[in-house]
């Protein structure tokens, strides 16, 4: 009798409106997708979902705070960006990445590229390395914060290419676009956010970040056509606070996995030149350990650990 309980409170979950932190601005690719997914999964639980804008310590500041803050019942749960598997190799943090999370579902992955203003000197990613090549440290990019993938992914790249580049860390998308087109930085690497300035010829796309190059944009080389070893897409998925409920994690979870097959989902994830990743929440947890503990190479390598 003493799993009554229990499964009467799973029964009856959602039973009002559950949050969900996206710990970065609203308006950038991330922000986009989890808008439109959790209105999509918001009809399978009969409960609305609510968006949370969180951003901040590269988009480690909301699902932290959660991990700390709120009740394991399943009404907060939160976006769990690669970031969180890297920033506690690289500083203290409050929280552990995999201990203090009850991972949900496996999501997407970003298409990361790399981009300048239209009217920038720099025709191909070729042209920008070489300028840095020939002025160590005063060739400058963008990023939406230190640690974050599309941060390490330029410092492997960087590595490679034997150069040395000067690294602007923002809080979020919005914020890149705008330094970019303004002309405070040379560059920017980040997620698909920059798609409408590309494809509206404010901005030039010349790397991406990808195994193969994108549908959308099939004459832009990916960094390993130019002879770089980078690969980079990020997986992230939906995580609450440690101690949730099963029940509960697998009520989240199918509804949420209802809203990805959607064909609605298919076409958002299309504007967003992102894929599919899903994973079911012990599949997500096992990949997350795994990666913890291959970034933590990385990171040291790239002489980023806390010391």
């Amino acid at each position: 009798m003493a799993a009554a309980p229990a499964l009467l409170r799973a029964q009856a979950f959602p039973s009002k409106p559950i949050t969900l932190i996206v710990p970065w601005p609203a308006g950038g690719s991330t922000d986009r997708h989890h808008r439109a997914l959790a209105e999509l999964a918001s009809k399978q639980l009969g409960q609305t979902i609510v968006i949370e804008n969180k951003p901040g310590a590269g988009g480690t500041l909301g699902p932290g705070t959660m991990a700390l803050t709120a009740k394991p019942d399943g009404y907060t749960i939160s976006q769990f960006p690669m970031g969180m598997l890297r920033l506690p190799h690289m500083q203290k943090v409050p929280w552990d990445p995999i201990r203090d999370f009850s991972f949900i579902i496996g999501v997407s992955g970003y298409t990361f590229g790399f981009t300048v203003r239209a009217d920038s000197p720099f025709k191909t990613f070729n042209d920008y390395i070489e300028a840095a090549r020939r002025q160590p440290g005063k060739v400058d990019y963008g990023s939406t914060g230190i640690g974050t993938s599309p941060h390490l992914l330029m410092e492997e790249l960087a590595g490679e290419a034997k150069v040395q580049l000067t690294h602007v860390p923002f809080k979020g998308n919005a914020d890149l676009q705008q330094a970019l087109l303004g002309g405070h930085v040379m560059a920017q690497s980040d997620a698909s956010g920059w798609d409408k300035f590309v494809d509206g010829g404010q901005m030039r796309l010349l790397v991406t970040f990808g195994e193969r190059r994108t549908k959308r944009w099939p004459n832009v080389p990916t960094a390993k056509d130019l002879g770089f070893n980078v690969v980079s897409s990020s997986p992230y998925g939906l995580v609450g606070p440690k101690g949730m409920d099963p029940a509960v994690v697998r009520t989240l979870h199918d509804a949420f996995k209802k809203a990805m097959d959607d064909p609605e989902h298919q076409k958002v994830l299309d504007q967003l030149n992102q894929d599919v990743w899903y994973r079911s929440g012990e599949d997500y947890r096992q990949w997350a350990v795994a990666t913890y503990a291959k970034d933590k190479a990385l990171i040291e390598r790239l002489g980023l650990a806390a010391k």
